[in-house]
C-alpha cells in the first residue's frame, strides 16, 4: 500500500487531463480544481482547509502570466506543489533543545493511535543523532502499559525509568533528577491516553506540563483516521497548547487528509511521521518533499538518506563497480534486495523515484517469503549462471526449479524481476543529483 497512492493517482488524472492542451482557458482551469478540490475531499481533507486552498490556488492560476505562458499546464502544477507545501509547513520543523539538559518532550494522545511505540522511535532516532534519551512511563491506567514501554525501551536500548501506579506528576520530576544524575539529555514521557477526549486526561497532561515545563509537547494522532486526527489535534492543542503532531501509521494511509489539513487548522507543524512497525520506521517531516511524493515528482533526498543508512560504504562501493564494469550478478541482486527491505516498504520506495521512473517499476515488489524463495533458487544456480543470467535456458531452468523446490514459473518471475532491478539501478546511476546512492 503506497504512500497517498488513492490522492496521488487522482491528482496524476486530473493533470495529465491539462498537460495534454498547450494553451489553457480560464474554464479549463477551473474545471480542473473543482476536480481537485473533489480529490481533496475524498482524501478526508478539512472541507475548509480544502476550499481555502483551491481560491488560492484557483487566484493565482488564472493570472496572465500562467494563461499566456508556453507551458500553462505545468505553471499550474507549479501552483499546486507551492500552496500544498505552504499548507503542510513549508518546512522542516526541528525538535527544540532546552539549554539547561535535559530536554523535556511530552507525548500525548489518545489510545491506539501508537504513543508508546513512538516513543521509542523517536528514542532510537535521538540516539542516533548522539544523543542520550531516557523513556518515562507514565501511563498509569493502561494495563501493561508500563512493560509495553519496558520492552519498547529494550529494543532501542534506552533506560526506561518507572515508578509503578505512582502519580504520574511525581514520577516525571523524580526522572528529570535521575536524567541529571545520569547525564541523560533528553527525557520522553510517555502519558496516559484515552479511548476519547475527557477532563480527567487533559487535567492530569496540564498538571504535568505546570509541574515540569517541558521543551517540547508532541501530539501523536493516527493518520488513518483523517479528519479525526485533525479534530483531536485541534482539541489538545487549544487544552495544551502543543508544539508539534507526530502522525503515526502514516504507511497505511492512502489518503493524506490528516497531513494536509493539522498545520492548517491547529497552526502547530507535523514534526515526524511513522511509516512502519520497527523502530527505525520513523523520519522527520518535510513538507516539500512529501508533496513531490503526492505529485509524483518524486522524493530522492528521503531516498538516499534511507539508502546511506541500509547500505554500508563497502557495499556501496562494491555496488559502483558492478555497474561501472557492467556486471550486475544475481549476486549483487540477492544483496540489493535484501537493503531494499532494511529501507522500508518497496513500493513507497519506487513512489520516490523521480520523472516517472516509478511508474516503469510499480509491479517490482517482493516480500520476506519472496525473497526466501528467490534466495533458493539463486542458491540452485551454478556459479557461471549467478554471473551470466543470459545463459540460462530451459533446461537449467527446470533444473534449478527441482534444486529449489520452485517452479518454472518462479524461475520466469525471478528473471524479469532481475531485469527490473538492473534498470532501476542504471537509472539510480545516471539520474543526475543521486550520485549519492552509490
Amino acid at each position: 500500500m503506497a504512500l497517498f497512492s488513492d490522492l496521488s493517482e487522482r491528482l496524476g488524472h486530473i493533470f495529465s487531463k491539462l498537460t495534454k492542451h498547450g494553451k489553457l482557458t480560464a474554464l479549463e482551469i477551473k474545471e480542473a480544481m473543482r476536480e481537485v478540490r473533489v480529490a481533496l475531499l475524498e482524501a478526508d481533507v478539512n472541507y475548509i482547509v480544502a476550499k481555502n486552498f483551491i481560491a488560492k490556488v484557483s487566484e493565482k492560476a488564472v493570472g496572465e502570466d500562467v494563461l499566456k505562458s508556453l507551458t500553462p499546464a505545468q505553471q499550474v502544477i507549479k501552483i499546486v506543489k507551492e500552496e500544498m507545501t505552504e499548507l503542510m509547513g513549508s518546512g522542516n520543523s526541528k525538535l527544540a533543545v532546552s539549554p539547561k539538559p535535559p530536554t523535556v518532550i511530552l507525548m500525548c494522545g489518545l489510545q491506539g493511535a501508537g504513543k508508546t511505540t513512538m516513543c521509542g522511535k523517536l528514542g532510537a532516532y535521538l540516539k542516533k543523532s548522539a544523543k542520550k534519551p531516557l523513556l518515562v512511563a507514565c501511563d498509569i491506567y493502561r494495563p501493561a502499559a508500563i512493560n509495553q514501554l519496558q520492552v519498547v525501551g529494550k529494543q532501542a536500548n534506552i533506560p526506561v525509568f518507572e515508578k509503578g501506579m505512582q502519580n504520574p506528576v511525581k514520577t516525571v520530576k523524580q526522572a528529570i533528577d535521575f536524567a541529571t544524575s545520569q547525564n541523560l539529555d533528553t527525557v520522553i514521557v510517555d502519558t496516559a491516553g484515552r479511548l476519547h477526549i475527557n477532563q480527567e486526561l487533559m487535567q492530569e497532561l496540564i498538571d504535568i506540563k505546570k509541574a515540569v515545563n517541558p521543551t517540547e509537547i508532541l501530539l501523536v494522532v493516527d493518520s488513518m483516521t483523517g479528519q479525526d486526527a485533525v479534530n483531536v489535534s485541534e482539541t489538545f492543542n487549544n487544552q495544551l497548547d502543543i508544539t508539534g503532531v507526530v502522525l503515526s501509521k502514516l504507511d497505511g494511509d492512502t489518503r493524506g487528509g490528516s497531513a494536509l489539513s493539522i498545520k492548517a487548522i491547529t497552526g502547530k507543524p507535523i514534526k515526524f511521521i511513522g511509516v512502519g512497525e520497527k523502530l527505525g520506521d520513523i523520519e522527520p517531516f518535510y513538507p516539500d518533499r512529501l508533496v513531490s511524493r503526492i505529485l509524483g515528482m518524486g522524493d530522492v533526498l528521503t531516498l538516499i538518506e534511507k539508502a546511506q543508512n541500509a547500505v554500508s560504504e563497502e557495499e556501496a562501493k562494491k555496488l559502483e563497480k558492478s555497474f561501472r564494469e557492467n556486471s550486475f550478478t544475481f549476486e549483487d541482486y540477492l544483496s540489493q534486495m535484501e537493503n531494499l527491505k532494511k529501507m522500508g516498504n518497496l513500493k513507497d520506495l519506487i513512489q520516490m523515484l523521480p520523472g516517472g521512473m516509478g511508474g516503469k517499476l510499480k509491479n517490482l515488489d517482493i516480500d520476506e517469503v519472496q525473497l526466501k524463495k528467490n534466495k533458493a533458487i539463486i542458491q540452485s544456480m551454478t556459479k557461471k549462471e549467478r554471473r551470466n543470467p543470459d545463459t540460462i535456458k530451459a533446461s537449467q531452468r527446470k533444473r534449478i526449479a527441482n534444486g529449489s523446490g520452485t517452479t518454472i514459473h518462479d524461475i520466469n518471475i525471478l528473471l524479469k524481476q532481475f531485469e527490473q532491478s538492473k534498470v532501476m539501478m542504471k537509472q539510480f546511476k545516471n539520474k543526475k543529483g543521486i550520485k549519492g546512492l552509490f
